[in-house]
This record gives structure tokens, C-alpha cells and sequence, in this order.
């Protein structure tokens, strides 16, 4: 067990551990500003073309994009229960749940690396990429724009979020947290459950409007 120096601009853990908390969700706060620009540019351009929206959003795939809900949520469960068990001084079960949490993210990029793959192959790219001759409506490429700009910033989040996590596991696997400290993964945890909370908005936005 490596045993954890609090900084020495803190007076004791408990002021760490609340300063660490706030820091992250004041960095938070400026994820959800920035997907809630996004998200208002959406809603704008929905309303002025909702024909178009809905033509377009025809050509997602559902069923990839409820397989990568439900990883994400699951990915949520195992992420909750490994800060649990790190909390609990249970290092073993903390590492193999982290592991999981992992991997669902990794399952989550692979599905979305197919999903891409399928859209650049039919054509179905933003801006003056776009080159599908199915849809008719001349303002499509904007619904691409924006569905590539949206999933494609979620997915960097996962990606850090990935990150994120291997950095903890290799801690974790060291014997860095226990019951007095488990900050890091506390922190991560939180971030997790924001990018899934992210995607739970996104599947309906893009994927269920048709």
C-alpha cells in the first residue's frame, strides 16, 4: 500500500478531498456549457427544418446506437461499483470492475469506428463531403454536420474518459487507494457518468427523432 501525502496547502485529507471534488464539477460545468451550445444549435436548426431532420435521421443506426446505450449504462453500474469498492478497501474487485468499465468503453468506440465507416462509405458526411444522392432535401449535410460534430466530441470524451481510467487501474493495481483514500477514482467515476449521461441525450436527439 502506497501511502498518500496530502499537499501541504491543504490543513487535512477532508480539505483535499472537497477542493478535488469542486474542482471537478466546476470543470463540469464547462462540459455541459459546451454540449448545451451544441445542443441549442440543434434544437434551432430542428425547428427550422424538421422535414429534413427527420428524413435524415432515417438513415442512423438504431440498433448500433441502442447496443452503445446500453454499454454505456451498464459501463455506469461497473464505474459505481468500482469507486464502491474502492471505498471498501477491495482492491481486487475495484480493479477487475475498472477493467470492465474499460472494455465497455472500448466496445462503445468500436461500435461507433462502424457506424462512421458506414456513413463515410455511403456518403453521409458534413459539409460539402456530403455525396448521398437518397435524400433530396438540400440542407441534409447540415444534419451530419451536426451529428458528426456532436457524437464525434462525445466520443473524445470517452476516449479521455478511457484514459482516465487505465491511469486509476494502474494505481489501483499498485495499491494506491483504500478506504481514507480514493479520490482519484471518485473523480473519474463522476466524469464517467457524465459523458454517459451525454450520450442518453444524444441517442434520442439524433437517433429516435424519425
Amino acid at each position: 500500500m502506497t501511502k498518500h501525502t496530502i499537499p501541504s496547502h491543504f490543513d487535512d485529507a477532508k480539505q483535499a478531498y472537497e477542493a478535488s471534488k469542486l474542482g471537478v464539477w466546476l470543470f463540469l460545468v464547462t462540459e455541459i456549457l459546451l454540449f448545451g451550445g451544441l445542443f441549442v444549435i440543434y434544437i434551432m436548426n430542428r425547428g427550422l427544418y424538421p422535414e429534413m431532420f427527420h428524413e435524415a435521421s432515417l438513415h442512423l443506426n438504431k440498433v448500433m446506437g441502442a447496443m452503445n446505450t446500453v454499454v454505456l449504462i451498464c459501463s455506469s453500474f461497473t464505474m459505481a461499483m468500482a469507486v464502491s469498492r474502492a471505498k471498501h478497501n477491495d482492491s481486487q474487485r475495484a480493479l477487475k470492475l475498472l477493467l470492465i468499465t474499460f472494455i465497455c468503453g472500448l466496445i462503445f468506440m468500436t461500435i461507433k469506428y462502424m457506424e462512421y465507416s458506414h456513413k463515410i462509405h455511403e456518403g453521409l458526411l458534413p459539409g460539402i463531403h456530403f455525396s448521398f444522392d437518397e435524400i433530396s432535401h438540400p440542407k441534409a449535410p447540415l444534419f451530419f454536420s451536426l451529428y458528426f460534430m456532436m457524437t464525434g466530441l462525445h466520443g473524445l470524451h470517452v476516449l479521455v474518459g478511457m484514459g482516465l481510467i487505465f491511469w486509476v487501474m494502474v494505481r489501483t493495481r499498485r495499491g494506491d487507494f483504500d478506504e481514507s483514500y480514493h479520490t482519484p477514482v471518485e473523480m473519474t467515476g463522476i466524469y464517467w457518468h457524465l459523458v454517459d449521461l451525454i450520450w442518453i441525450y444524444l441517442f434520442p436527439l439524433l437517433y429516435l427523432i424519425g
